[in-house]
């Protein structure tokens, strides 16, 4: 045996590709030219058997799916999908309102819900608490039939109802649908158990929209096909006119009015005639006449509930018109205004409850208003608002709004949010007035305050007088209590920070922290000051005096997400400098270590404190001054050395600090010194064996840049105790082998530069190798087996890859030169290639002994002299077993071959093994294969080839 020869700056050069400046980036878009340039590129390239590249060839299918796609959508019509926007609206806010108003389990059914109670379905009520219930409200249970069912047996039972309508109608029998709705439409006469009824609602006008859509359905199928069959015309859903409806048609659609108004109660008369009203559309050429006659008769509803959500479904089934006028909705807007007028006014009565009670009938009824104005004000212009504002009763005219009489609070709280942002902003002093004016108890007017400055805050530049809004805003939370203070004024803080209002950002602070002072806060509290203060965290630089009045109020969860932010911040944009910055980082962090449970680390969110108080740690940057910089990290590790993340930092850090010193000069021995003690003291605190290798590693490489070679070789020593003490089988993954592996081939190289020990010989730390990897996995040993005859081989020239960049230190080509060495190393590899054979052969997996067997023939390949009977042999024998392994990837095949190809014609049985794993792997005309045949014809004997590994 003999170890090849290497010339590295030769074989580097010669390994290099050529270089040449491209004209247009690879990844930028190109031109149609450019495209049709590149698919004839292609077809040339296929001609030629060269390398296809499929990312390069246009997608011939993709304009085909774009155009079938719009056909598809094009083509799609009907009642429903020509008001997407409305009807995925609609969905949302059904959503809302039934996650907004939640229903204890049990419901009490009144007598006119009797559709819904099965026999031997309803739970009578004990004796102890009916009496109980009424005496919380005398009135309510009035009435001797009150039954009570699970909210689950409402739901399913009114699903039940809806499938049986279904199933009449598509039976023919429609009568038996319309009784069927007309009593689903009786349950929203009921509204004693009041938050059941936004649930209720949105079930009952499911089944009810149902209804309406199959008559619509039925009707247009009628105007446009004979009873034959044949097709009479075609109506689009979205422009068609009742004189191009049939007169059978028609007179349908007006038969199934005439039933809906023949409904002996007003209630379901009014929701099914809206369920089939875009219906009118067959009749006459302005449906949404009709709309204003629907909504006198709401008026008629006597309970306030039950009429504001009757209204709130006329504003929903008047979306279904293609174009209508909207003052019938200023009508309904006006009519709950009224009641929500004659709610407040009413006198408290004797029951402490009551005011419980009108608070909680508003709360149901607000959605109602939150739709309407929507509907109102959705994509409405300026004059357009103006003129709702003056019908509205809000303005004497387009051009003296806000002038009038005050406003329900709760009505001008969602008018607000839907007005135009420039009609707010030029209005807005007289708003505030407003609001000061509108106190009644609908709604709370410090919510109010607030949303004029969320809605404020979105066009600030256009705020029509900014220091007279902010004195109104001061002037009233002055009166609040901490609160209510906090809400508003956080709503403000954008406008008074981007106009530099110092003078009122003072004020306020000064009112924060006068009423927070000796005050335990409530989590509304804290939350107000945690946004105010991340507000102005990212506004100021220097905020010392904005900690000490704001961050030292808070506590609990607040402040720790307060900190977070902080620290997020900071570091975000880059390196922090500043020394004073840094302290005040570092006590944040102090205290948001104080606050993460250690015990409970894997939380997402204490992980995500770590992660922050690391990139903090990382961000620091003390420049030049690297002693203050290595104190900085020893104090981190005394403070937050609990989180283990930190402690890689630290140790990567330490090793950077050192770096930076050597590249600077190498007067700071000493203080490389330090920093790889500190390291070395810091990395057994750190759990997980790999990690430990790899920063012993990565320590010992910087101790060795600056020419501490007793200490790389003590680095060197503990990482091998970290081989020993490694546990490898037990609870191993792959991914744990492969970053073993990884770390064994980096020793590997870190020791061609290490120089050796004269006593215990360069070959001590591999030896030692050998010995921890005798009882690991095949698999594993195998490449850890191949990395050692490759560092054998590297030991063995004259001139080695790399040295250390140190000039004091000798490299191994210096220091062990001679024929005993290369002996010693040849003896060393001899044993290794032996062994390697058995633990190749004991590789359970077919797939993988393939595999390993290709890499250890690359690795002998490149390692040793051609020539050698000894290596003909084991190479020979390495070779046979992927024949018993089953196929091999192609990339093995060819590098392999690439190497072989330099051993003379008595390796040729090789060669003709590896190609016959190839074919059995690969296709007979995979163009990757047939290059390598072609390429082993060039360079071996023509003959012997053809007669051995022809196709």
């Amino acid at each position: 045996m003999e170890f090849r020869p290497r010339n590295y700056i030769a074989e580097e050069q010669s390994h290099s590709l050529p270089r040449s400046r491209a004209d247009i980036h690879p990844f930028s878009s190109s031109s149609p030219q450019s495209i049709l340039r590149q698919v004839d590129d292609n077809e040339e390239n296929r001609n030629n058997e060269e390398f296809f590249d499929p990312l390069r060839a246009p997608d011939s299918n993709a304009s085909v799916e774009t155009v079938d796609g719009h056909d598809f959508e094009s083509s799609s019509n009907g009642n429903d999908d020509s008001f997407p926007v409305q009807t995925k609206e609609w969905t949302s806010f059904k959503r809302f309102l039934m996650q907004r108003f939640p229903v204890s389990k049990m419901i009490s059914v009144s007598s006119m819900s009797n559709t819904i109670v099965r026999s031997g379905k309803a739970h009578e009520k004990s004796s102890s608490s009916t009496h109980l219930e009424e005496l919380d409200d005398p009135q309510k249970f009035s009435e001797t039939d009150t039954k009570v069912i699970t909210q689950q047996e409402y739901v399913s039972r009114l699903h039940e109802l809806k499938d049986e309508i279904n199933r009449a109608w598509h039976s023919e029998d429609r009568v038996k649908s319309l009784k069927l709705s007309i009593k689903v439409a009786r349950l929203l006469m009921d509204t004693s158990v009041s938050n059941f009824y936004p649930t209720l609602f949105v079930l009952v006008t499911d089944v009810l929209n149902m209804l309406g859509d199959m008559v619509w359905e039925r009707i247009r199928q009628k105007a446009e096909f004979a009873e034959d069959g044949a097709r009479l015309c075609s109506l689009r859903a979205e422009n068609f006119r009742a004189c191009d409806v049939p007169i059978d048609a028609k007179e349908t659609c007006y038969n199934w009015f005439c039933k809906v108004g023949s409904i002996r109660e007003l209630l379901p008369r009014i929701y099914l005639e809206l369920a089939i009203f875009p219906c009118w559309r067959f009749l006459i050429e302005q449906p949404s006449e009709s709309l204003q006659r629907l909504v006198m008769m709401t008026r008629g509803i006597g309970d306030p509930l039950a009429s504001a959500y009757c209204r709130l479904y006329i504003a929903h089934r008047a979306q279904k018109l293609p174009s209508h006028d909207t003052g019938y909705l200023i009508t309904c807007l006006n009519d709950i205004t009224l009641i929500f007028t004659r709610i407040s006014s009413t006198k408290e009565s004797a029951h402490g409850c009551f005011a419980d009670s009108k608070r909680s009938l508003v709360s149901l009824m607000e959605p109602s208003v939150e739709f309407i104005m929507k509907c109102i004000l959705n994509g409405a212009s300026q004059r357009w608002a103006g003129k709702v504002l003056v019908e509205l009763g809000l303005g004497r005219s387009r051009e003296e709004l806000f002038g009038g009489s005050p406003c329900v609070s709760i009505v001008l709280h969602h008018l607000l949010k839907e007005l135009p942002i420039d009609i707010v902003s030029f209005h807005a002093v007289d708003i505030l007035h407003l609001i000061k004016c509108s106190n009644d108890n609908s709604y709370d007017q410090c919510l109010n305050y607030r949303l004029v400055g969320l809605r404020l805050s979105e066009q600030i530049s256009q705020i029509g007088s900014v220091e007279a809004v902010v004195n109104e805003v001061i002037q009233v939370v002055s009166e609040y209590g901490l609160d209510e203070y906090v809400k508003v004024v956080d709503a403000y803080l954008d406008i008074v920070l981007q106009n530099q209002m110092d003078g009122h950002l003072n004020t306020i602070l000064e009112g924060i922290s006068k009423l927070a002072s000796d005050k335990v806060l409530a989590e509304d509290e804290l939350a107000s000051l945690q946004s105010i203060l991340v507000k102005l965290l990212s506004h100021f630089k220097d905020l010392e005096h904005v900690f000490s009045l704001i961050l030292d109020m808070m506590h609990g969860n607040s402040r720790v997400i307060v900190n977070m932010h902080i620290l997020d911040m900071a570091t975000r944009n880059g390196y922090v400098h500043d020394p004073t910055t840094i302290q005040l980082l570092f006590e944040i962090s102090q205290a948001l270590h104080s606050d993460t449970d250690l015990v409970n680390m894997k939380n997402d969110d204490n992980q995500q404190q770590a992660r922050l108080i690391s990139r903090f740690v990382r961000m620091v940057d003390h420049g030049v001054e690297y002693e203050r910089h290595l104190a900085f990290l020893m104090e981190c590790r005394g403070a937050l050395g609990s989180i283990i993340e930190l402690k890689e930092i630290l140790v990567h850090s330490s090793n950077c600090l050192a770096t930076k010193a050597l590249k600077v000069g190498k007067k700071h021995t000493a203080f490389v010194k330090t920093c790889v003690a500190f390291s070395e003291i810091t990395i057994p605190s750190i759990p997980g064996h790999i990690k430990q290798l790899n920063l012993y590693l990565g320590t010992a490489e910087v101790a060795l840049l600056g020419g501490l070679v007793s200490h790389s070789d003590g680095l060197i020593d503990s990482a091998i105790n970290c081989l020993q003490s490694s546990d490898w089988m037990e609870g191993s993954r792959t991914l744990d082998s492969d970053e073993m592996l990884s770390s064994i081939r980096k020793l590997c190289s870190l020791l061609i530069m290490v120089p050796g020990n004269p006593e215990v010989g360069i070959l001590h730390i591999p030896k030692s190798i050998l010995l921890i990897v005798h009882s690991r996995s095949p698999r594993l040993k195998a490449r850890i087996l191949c990395a050692i005859i490759s560092l054998s081989a590297t030991l063995s020239q004259e001139r080695l890859p790399y040295h250390a960049d140190h000039p004091e230190i000798m490299g191994n080509d210096l220091l062990f030169f001679g024929d005993s060495y290369v002996r010693e190393l040849l003896s060393l590899t001899e044993s290794v290639l032996q062994n390697l054979v058995d633990v190749i052969e004991q590789e359970p997996s077919r797939a993988a002994r393939g595999s390993l067997s290709l890499e250890a023939c690359n690795c002998i390949a490149s390692s040793f002299k051609v020539g050698s009977s000894y290596l003909f042999q084991k190479s020979y024998e390495i070779l046979m077993l992927p024949s018993q392994a089953g196929p091999i990837s192609y990339n093995f095949i060819g590098t392999t071959n690439l190497c072989l190809s330099r051993i003379n014609e008595h390796v040729l049985s090789v060669c003709s093994k590896l190609i016959e794993t190839g074919k059995l792997c690969l296709n007979t005309k995979d163009k990757y294969l047939t290059s390598t045949i072609s390429f082993l014809d060039k360079n071996l004997p023509a003959a012997a080839v053809s007669s051995s590994i022809a196709i």
